[in-house]
């Protein structure tokens, strides 16, 4: 899990002189903070493409959100079983399970019961014996094993910005920057500065057409403990970790894995990962190693 409280669409049409271009702006709490959308454009078309946007995240939320009550994430870890579920929630299992593999089973989902045990103050011995996404059977339906409960809180804000900017490009828009939490864009080049929470800034980085996600085990604590949590106990090696990868749902799952990886298992991760162009860690003395 990653804080984050404020997150920012801003994109420009590829058509229309300046004297068409207006700024289209829409704002809306969602993901447990605020989004707000400002487009560049014929006002039409603007109009247009936030509702789109704007119902695209809802879309994510809906199927994906631990804030949502009524969202499908939330039923499944109620019950156990889902025996209808969204698409979007199929997507995400299917991306986890990617994760899980190429990282040697440190992105796993079932940590989630172990993140409210210490957040709560609670025993963690049971939490801990139901994390395995390996027990997680996929499908129609999706079933958990006894105890497991799921969180895409390392995944569904890159997934839901990756499907932001598919929308955008499809509608006309050849620069964008989507940030929500992780960075996704269209055209640029676009420069972002990866950040770690005791020394600042580390790096600038320039996107073009890429994306970017940085994790920080040290940004928040719960019960204690370091809020990205080991599923094999580990504990974070890297005081920041920043991903730059072809899309913000991989670039999200990677830098909150890697957290938990010696500089050796980054490398052999990334040595059969194409999609991850290059990884800024930060070690907790200060040092910035670039793989």
């Amino acid at each position: 899990m990653k804080r984050r409280r404020f997150l920012f669409i801003a994109a420009a049409a590829a058509f229309g002189g300046p004297a068409r271009a207006e700024i289209t702006t829409w704002q809306a709490d969602m993901f447990g903070g605020t989004v707000r959308i400002d487009l560049r454009g014929p006002r039409a078309l603007s109009a247009d493409v936030v509702r789109n946007v704007g119902a695209t995240i809802a879309e994510v939320e809906a199927a994906a959100s631990l804030f949502k009550p009524a969202s499908a994430l939330r039923r499944l870890n109620a019950t156990g079983r889902l025996d209808e579920p969204p698409a979007i929630l199929l997507d995400l299992c299917s991306l986890a399970d990617d994760l899980y593999r190429r990282t040697d089973g440190r992105f796993d989902p079932t940590v989630q019961p172990l993140w409210r045990a210490l957040a709560e103050g609670r025993d963690t011995a049971d939490a801990r014996a139901a994390i395995g996404w390996n027990r997680v059977r996929i499908g129609t339906p999706v079933r958990l094993d006894d105890g497991q409960a799921l969180t895409f809180n390392g995944l569904a804000q890159g997934y839901a910005a990756d499907r932001v900017r598919a929308l955008l490009r499809k509608a006309g828009y050849n620069q964008a920057l989507v940030e929500m939490g992780e960075y996704a864009t269209i055209g640029g080049p676009f420069t972002v500065a990866v950040e770690d929470p005791a020394i600042g800034t580390v790096a600038v980085r320039r996107l073009t057409g890429n994306a970017i996600a940085t994790s920080s085990p040290a940004a928040m604590r719960i019960g204690g403990s370091f809020h990205i949590l080991g599923p094999k106990r580990e504990v974070p090696c890297w005081s920041t970790i920043s991903v730059e990868a072809e899309s913000a749902a991989l670039a999200d799952g990677f830098s909150t894995a890697f957290c938990l990886m010696s500089a050796d298992d980054i490398r052999k991760a990334m040595g059969k990962a194409r999609d991850v162009m290059r990884v800024t860690a930060v070690d907790f003395a200060g040092d910035v190693s670039t793989f």
